[in-house]
């Protein structure tokens, strides 16, 4: 079996899986992060939103074997070591704003939102209703209203 090897949450990992086992799979059942859920396992639902080398992506859809050693993968679990404080604004900003519900499609919410935050930064764009309505995270619960309000919120202090 090969051995793959990227980095996780800013920590070198290597763990022995096959190469067309899905990213996610050795995410969370081999190396035990929990962080990006299961909702739909084909790119759809978004649950497991995590970012590759600072971009989304959903590691529901990606072979292990298509990571390079050189990647980094960053989850829900990584997210607040990317700025300064215990969590990152966005992640504030949701508990600021009230918007878990269930709480199963939160942490693929986040990731996304901070993706397209600074995906607008970097494009000079603001951070306006048309650019949230890019995302495509799936909520079962529609707090749609509160995540928006979040989004922009989180925006400001990033």
């Amino acid at each position: 079996m090969p051995t793959q090897k990227f980095k996780l949450n800013g920590d070198s990992v290597s763990v022995d899986a096959d190469d067309d086992v899905h990213l996610l799979w050795v995410i969370r059942d081999l190396l035990g992060v929990t962080g990006p859920k299961y909702g739909c396992g084909i790119n759809v639902c978004k649950a497991c939103t995590s970012h590759i080398n600072g971009k989304a992506f959903n590691p529901c859809s990606v072979r292990v074997g298509d990571i390079k050693d050189s990647d980094e993968i960053t989850t829900i679990e990584g997210l607040a070591d990317t700025s300064d404080g215990d969590l990152h604004p966005m992640q504030q900003a949701w508990i600021d704003h009230d918007v878990a519900q269930c709480g199963y499609c939160q942490p693929g919410q986040i990731m996304a939102a901070v993706a397209k935050v600074r995906q607008c930064q970097r494009e000079g764009r603001e951070v306006d209703d048309s650019a949230i309505e890019e995302l495509r995270n799936i909520c079962r619960c529609g707090t749609y209203n509160r995540i928006r309000e979040a989004i922009k919120a989180g925006a400001e202090n990033m």
